[in-house]
Parts: structure tokens; C-alpha cells; sequence
């Protein structure tokens, strides 16, 4: 083959000359990006519909805003993905705020101790002697409004005012989805004043409403890497708004546009609702994840919890993680419903994944664990049942896997010219023989990295050839075999009282 070059000519040089050009040889790295839709407030600085990055707490506080629901999806992601590259995308807010009143009864005259969870943290007031109600409800509206977690760094996305034995506890963003802020007395802890009858009564006062449209945040993506798009909306608008921006027809999955990306999202409600979400949908490119009602963490912080615990592996295509099993990840952060006889069971687990919907357990110490992430894929073109992309990891093998092809392939075969045949070995001309190589190269590297298997098959299968039509197009039929996550054991136990020899 003759030694090809890009810059120097390849004839017409008379004068003595050593000469070096210097090119890439071409290396593909495995990396992702994290991104986060959400709600900052008025004192972030990141205007809505636009992306940035952020490396820091201290960054979310001045882009989203202290105590935003961006800034605390920001702080759960990168405490399960410490080294993940994050950017985050404001949403404009729409409709209602929703808002609460803890009404304080009269304090007992020996003073005590008040405790209150709120959003899965816990708040405490000290009660002093002689303290009115009106001034427990002082120091409880002080507590929110300056609530924050030396230790993780957690924010309440609620404010709080005090007016006489009254706290108005008021969302800081607008929407349906922030009435599933927690609101919750523990009876569990000595002395815990709040926790005897009438000492603080919790209710609903305004009700949340609303759902922002997610297209404009979406589209400012553009086809820049947004290997995971995260957003707490699971309602239909929304879904509708990620299966359009993913599209396989038109969308980043298209092959005009090859960008790819996945996104996840949080759906609260019992297994009925979880299920009738579920069925009602067909789409590979959004994974749900269920959240009970009574769950002390909201919907933002799970969306985010889940998806940063996996992206590391998803992403990863060298080491083959991105092909394993995931059950057992604990999702650092976040609390289970309070009420253990909600606790979804293999039964219901094993439902809610064969309706398009990811499981989680709950671990022996109390922690949140997954137990298999899926796609809302479940039917195929005809309507049959097809199990094809119903794992998660399938999503990123396929879109990992094309993406290093795409770079052997522009390495190896880019800037080049076609024939059927090459007899003097140029450098400059390839040929469908060249290309089929380079596919069985690429894909032999991708077996040894752990993504895809079965390399003889695949050379078996594989098709390359010239198009009758145009001939400057080669046309490839590429039959890629991922590996899969092992996800079932099943051993048959026989028990012998004694072994019998034959």
C-alpha cells in the first residue's frame, strides 16, 4: 500500500527538503455528559433555556439559585457521580405555587423540643419556658428559611413567614409537581413536642398547579452531548416533549443528526398508576422511574438520584460496564416511603418492568436501591411484544458502540476515494473490502471492550456493498450482537440425603 499524506504533494517537489506532517491516528474516548431540566429561582443568574455547565455547589447557588430545584438536582447528581461532567437547563415556571400551614398549639410552659421533617430533611425548634405559640412559630419559620445541611449540603425548595401561631410554608417554584413536597412529624424521637395531639397541625392551603413546557430547554440542546437528560415531569406533555427531541425520524436519534441521548423522569403514584403510565406509552428512549406516595424526597431529587448513580457505567464502553447488571446500586441520598407495607415486592417489580416501568428496592440499613432500570419500550412496528431496547443498558451500548464505529470509520476510511478494487495499493482510494474491514476491526475492539459479542457471526453477517444507484455511497447492513446484563439466576436445588452411585 502506497504512504499517503494530507498535506505534503505528492509530486512536484525538486528542492532537497526533510519534511514532517503531522496528523491524528485517531482515538476514541468514552465520555458523557449529565443534564438537568428544572427550576432555578430568581436569584440564579442562567437564563431560561439555556445550558451550562456546572462543576460546583457553589456554582448551582449563582446559576440556579440557593435552594432551587436545580441547585438540589445538581447536589444529589453529583454526590452519586462526583466525577461526571453535569450541565443544567433552566425551564420557565408556570401556573401556582403551592403552599402550607403549620398551625402551632400552645407550647407546654416547661418548654421542650420540636422536630419536623420537611423534603426528607429534619428540622428542630428549642422550645424555651414561657414560649408562646406565636413564638414557636417564629423559630419554626426561621428554621426553614436558614435550614441547611453542613454535611450534605441539602436546601428546602420552600420559604417560609410566621404570623402569629401560623407558618405559611410557600414553594419557591411554581407547579402541579411541587405539592409533592413532604411534609412529616416523626413520633419516633423522645420529647418530640410536635408529635402530641394539637401541638402542630400540617395542612394544605394553596394548591400547586401547572406543568412548564419542557420544548424550548429541549431544543436549546441542539446536538451537543446530552448522553442523559434528566427532568422530574412525567405527565404526557412532557413525555410527548422528550420522545419528540430523541426521535429516531427527526430527532437526535436520527440519522441526520446522530447526537443520541436518553432521558429520564419520575412518575409518583401506586402500582395501578405506575402501570396504567406504563402501558400507555411505547418509547425507547425514556426511562420512568416510580416514586410512592409518602416518600419524604421529591420527584426532582429521585430523577436525578437514579440517573447520576448509572450514568458513570452507561457511559462507560471501555471496561464493559456499560453491559452489566445494575440491581444492588444504592442511590446516595434518598429515603424510601415511611410506610414499609408499600414496598414493592418481586411480584410488583417484576410487573412494573414488563409495563415499561424501572424497580427499586430497599436495602437490610434502610437505603434505596436499584433494582433494574428499563425503557417504556415494550411493542414493536406491528404492535408485538419485543423486548429488544427494553433495557436500559441496550440504549447506550447501541449509541456508544455506532459512535466509536462512526470514529474507526472516519479515521480509516474518511477523505477517501471509492473503487471496487485497488491493484496499486493507494493510500487514496478504498474499496467496499477496506470499509467491511475497518466494521470488523471496529467491532472486534467493541467485543474486547465488553459492549458488543460474537465476533464470527458478525463477520458472517455482515454486508458491505457499493450502491447500483450511486456509486459514491457504500451501503452496510451491520448486525450487532450487545452483551447482556445478567439479571436471572436460576439454580435447581435438588437436595440428596445421600448420594447414590450408578
Amino acid at each position: 500500500m502506497s504512504i499517503g499524506f494530507n498535506n505534503i504533494p505528492g509530486s512536484g517537489l525538486v528542492a532537497p527538503l526533510f519534511a514532517f506532517e503531522v496528523n491524528s491516528a485517531g482515538w476514541h474516548d468514552s465520555v458523557s455528559r449529565l443534564i438537568l431540566v428544572g427550576h432555578k429561582t430568581s436569584a440564579g443568574s442562567l437564563a431560561d433555556n439555556t445550558p451550562s455547565v456546572v462543576t460546583s455547589l457553589s456554582e448551582a447557588d449563582a446559576l440556579a439559585g440557593p435552594g432551587s430545584m436545580l441547585r438540589e438536582m445538581y447536589r444529589i447528581s453529583a454526590r452519586n457521580a462526583p466525577a461526571q461532567e453535569i450541565w443544567m437547563v433552566p425551564v420557565p415556571e408556570t401556573g401556582t405555587a403551592p403552599t402550607w400551614t403549620l398551625t402551632v398549639g400552645t407550647p407546654p410552659t416547661a418548654g421542650g423540643l420540636g422536630v419536623i421533617d420537611i423534603s426528607g430533611e429534619r428540622l428542630s425548634v428549642t422550645i424555651a419556658p414561657g414560649d408562646a405559640a406565636a413564638d414557636v412559630a417564629t423559630a419554626l419559620a426561621a428554621a426553614i428559611n436558614g435550614y441547611f445541611d453542613d454535611l450534605t449540603g441539602a436546601m428546602l425548595t420552600v420559604t417560609a413567614a410566621a404570623a402569629a401561631e401560623v407558618v405559611t410554608v410557600t414553594s419557591r417554584h411554581k407547579g402541579a409537581i411541587m405539592a409533592e413536597e413532604d411534609f412529616f412529624v416523626p413520633t419516633n424521637i423522645s420529647g418530640n413536642w410536635f408529635a402530641t395531639s394539637g401541638a402542630l397541625t400540617v395542612a394544605t392551603g394553596t394548591a400547586g398547579a401547572g406543568t412548564p413546557s419542557l420544548a424550548a430547554a429541549l431544543a436549546a440542546l441542539g446536538d451537543d452531548p446530552a448522553d442523559m437528560i434528566v427532568s422530574p415531569w412525567a405527565d404526557t406533555t412532557s413525555l410527548d416533549a422528550y420522545q419528540t427531541a430523541l426521535s429516531d425520524v427527526s430527532g437526535r436519534w436520527s440519522w441526520m443528526r446522530q447526537s443520541y441521548g436518553h432521558a429520564t423522569c419520575c412518575n409518583t403514584g401506586n402500582t395501578a398508576a405506575q402501570t396504567t403510565l406504563g402501558l400507555g406509552r411505547n418509547d425507547r428512549h425514556a426511562t420512568t422511574i416510580p416514586r410512592l406516595p409518602g416518600t419524604p424526597h421529591a420527584p426532582w431529587l429521585w430523577a436525578a438520584g437514579f440517573a447520576a448513580r448509572v450514568i458513570p457505567w452507561l457511559s462507560d464502553t471501555v471496561t464493559g460496564n456499560v453491559s452489566r447488571n445494575q440491581t444492588g446500586l444504592v442511590v446516595e441520598g434518598l429515603a424510601p416511603p415511611r410506610d414499609r407495607s408499600t414496598w414493592w415486592g418481586y411480584s410488583a417489580r417484576n410487573t412494573l418492568n414488563k409495563s415499561g416501568i424501572s424497580s427499586w428496592k430497599v436495602t437490610a440499613d434502610g437505603k434505596v436501591a436499584i433494582d433494574k432500570l428499563v425503557t417504556m419500550y415494550r411493542l414493536g412496528p406491528s404492535g408485538q411484544p419485543d423486548s429488544t431496547f427494553r433495557d436500559i443498558q441496550a440504549l447506550f451500548q447501541v449509541s456508544g458502540g455506532l459512535s466509536y464505529i462512526r470514529t474507526v470509520l472516519a479515521d480509516e476510511q474518511g477523505q477517501k476515494a471509492l473503487a471496487d478494487d485497488n491493484p496499486g495499493n493507494l493510500a487514496a482510494i478504498t474499496t467496499p473490502k477496506d470499509i467491511k474491514g475497518s466494521f470488523i476491526h471496529a467491532y472486534e475492539a467493541l467485543v474486547l471492550r465488553g459492549v458488543f459479542e460474537n465476533v464470527p457471526e458478525f463477520v458472517q453477517r455482515l454486508d458491505v456493498r457499493r450502491n447500483a444507484q450511486n456509486p459514491n455511497r457504500i451501503d452496510v447492513f451491520a448486525p450487532l450482537d450487545r452483551v447482556n446484563p445478567l439479571d436471572v439466576l436460576a439454580a435447581n436445588a435438588t437436595i440428596y440425603q445421600q448420594y447414590v452411585r450408578t
